[in-house]
């Protein structure tokens, strides 16, 4: 078997048997994954990576004898893998997870109190995602891992939550908005790019796939290292200059435009590009929204979200900016929207903020 053909080896690390079992029971449902083995805490855990290196770590926080924080820290340190944090679903617990994320780990897998084993087998699509994209990070101190073949698999787009573009662009006004899109190694190349912001920046609306609950921590964290005002965003909320509003976990985030202002309308909905909230929602109705008022940026993540909406965006007149393949932690959602047409500029995450502010301001 070549290494493009060659399974995702999984590690799943939690105290509880039933997680254990569960986990394995959807990861291995799906042919690119292979569940290399369990462990009940970091030292078998340990003994585990040293047999054999697995290709992602899923990592529960809260167990015997070592946390997950701590082993995690150990790990990048030493032997850096991808990993997949998998913590209970609750305002606390998000703090913590931002303390995983900024530690190393490349994204977050939730999980009830009660009810786990129903939530984890609900969820099968989601989370063999997240492992895939996992597998394809690139991570300091590790050579990057081979490409794999990805199955394509069914999915709705933003014609489930909005109609098709008319053809139609605004024309342009003195108000300019940024609207940006990320997924896997987005909650830090988010921090980097925002805190390069000054205060009176334009109006920005954000749209990072993340679970519900951890938005909120995500925001405020944010807002504590940042100029500009950085918040969850809330149904009718008004997008103003020097803010910055991020999509709710969970939700979708449409862009909208009331007379001379824009807002954002918070709503349930179907999954799109197999995700909630989506960035080709978001990118979708900011170019009907604002036409070629709008800036567009497209960052690190796996798989296509975003693609879509962007060209929708650049048809529209709107100015559109990509993360380029080597600041990148995995290289998909920019290089769709490449593909797609959709994209101006490539530019390093480093000059992000400032070809952003540059584009606005013409």
């Amino acid at each position: 078997m070549t290494e493009l053909q060659r399974k995702i080896r999984v590690l799943v690390i939690d105290d509880s048997a039933i997680v254990r079992q569960v986990m394995t029971s959807v990861l291995e449902a799906d042919p690119e994954i292979e569940v290399m083995g369990t462990a009940s805490d970091p030292f078998i855990a340990a003994k585990r990576i040293a047999e054999q290196l697995p290709d992602v770590i899923t990592l529960d926080v809260e167990m015997p004898r070592m946390d997950g924080i701590t082993f995690l820290r150990k790990l990048m340190s030493q032997c850096p893998v991808p990993v997949v944090m998998c913590s209970s679903l609750t305002e606390a617990g998000s703090e913590t997870l931002l303390q995983a994320m900024e530690a190393g780990a490349v994204d977050v897998i939730c999980k009830p109190k009660v009810g786990v084993a129903e939530h984890l087998s609900e969820h099968n699509l989601q989370i063999r995602d997240t492992v895939k994209a996992a597998a394809r990070a690139r991570l300091r101190g590790r050579n990057s891992p081979a490409p794999r073949a990805v199955v394509p698999q069914q999915k709705l787009t933003a014609d489930a939550m909005l109609p098709p573009p008319s053809g139609r662009a605004m024309s342009r006004t003195t108000e300019m908005v940024v609207c940006l899109g990320a997924s896997t190694g987005g909650t830090e190349a988010l921090r980097q790019v925002l805190e390069q912001l000054p205060a009176n920046s334009p109006g920005i609306v954000v749209v990072q796939h993340m679970p519900e609950h951890f938005t909120r921590a995500f925001a405020q964290r944010l807002n504590s290292l940042c100029e500009v005002d950085v918040r969850e965003a809330a149904n009718g909320d008004p997008v103003l200059r020097g803010q910055v509003l991020i999509a709710p976990g969970g939700k979708h985030m449409i862009f909208e435009r009331r007379g001379a202002r824009y807002q954002v309308a918070v709503k349930d909905g179907p999954l799109v590009s197999r995700h909630r909230p989506s960035v080709d929602v978001l990118f979708r109705s900011v170019a009907q929204a604002a036409g070629s008022n709008a800036v567009g940026v497209i960052m690190t993540g796996m798989g296509d979200d975003g693609a879509r909406g962007m060209r929708e965006m650049k048809d529209a007149g709107a100015r559109t900016i990509a993360q380029d393949e080597a600041s990148s932690i995995v290289f998909g959602m920019p290089k769709e929207a490449i593909a797609h047409g959709g994209v101006e500029k490539i530019v390093p995450l480093g000059h992000i903020a400032q070809e952003m502010l540059q584009a606005a301001a013409r």
